[in-house]
């Protein structure tokens, strides 16, 4: 892989690109990263991912607009900070509460968390994930969890 490619899906077979992330401003680690979130957040807007392919050495992942962005309690900015990830309730209702937030050293640190269907969270517990993000406009994965045993709110 030599980059990766968001296209919005804009219907009837028309796919506009979005962003284009090369080797080696990023590294492998983060574009697999980027793979593993069902949400994507860029200039205020969010986006859904549809499809995750591959073309030779391009890997492409297929979005659709979501609508503005709402955010969250409690939003804090992580860019030039390093890799982070928060940890929030899925409950929309409730603004999204914030369980937790936790620095990683590497993106592929951040990868151990983002493929898994459970997570512990340090000094919490393990719960339930939902669904991940990668909010550009902060800079910071985000992993939506519920406890175990939990519906999806």
């Amino acid at each position: 892989m030599k980059k990766l490619t968001y296209y919005i899906d804009r219907g009837n077979d028309f796919y506009e690109p979005l962003y284009e992330y090369r080797i080696p401003e990023a590294g492998v680690d983060e574009l697999y990263a980027r793979q593993l979130c069902t949400y994507f957040i860029m200039r205020g807007t969010e986006y859904e991912l549809t499809a995750n392919e591959m073309d030779g050495e391009e890997d492409i992942l297929v979005i659709k607009e979501i609508g503005r962005n709402l955010p969250g309690e409690d939003e804090k900015s992580f860019r030039g900070q390093g890799v982070h990830i928060e940890f929030r309730s899925p409950n929309e209702r409730e603004n999204f509460p914030l369980i937790s937030r936790i620095p990683c050293s590497t993106h592929f640190d951040a990868l151990r968390f983002l493929l898994k269907d459970v997570v512990y969270i340090p000094g919490i517990g393990q719960k339930l994930v939902t669904s991940t993000e990668i909010d550009e406009d902060r800079g910071v994965y985000v992993i939506y969890v519920n406890d175990l045993g939990e519906a999806d709110d």
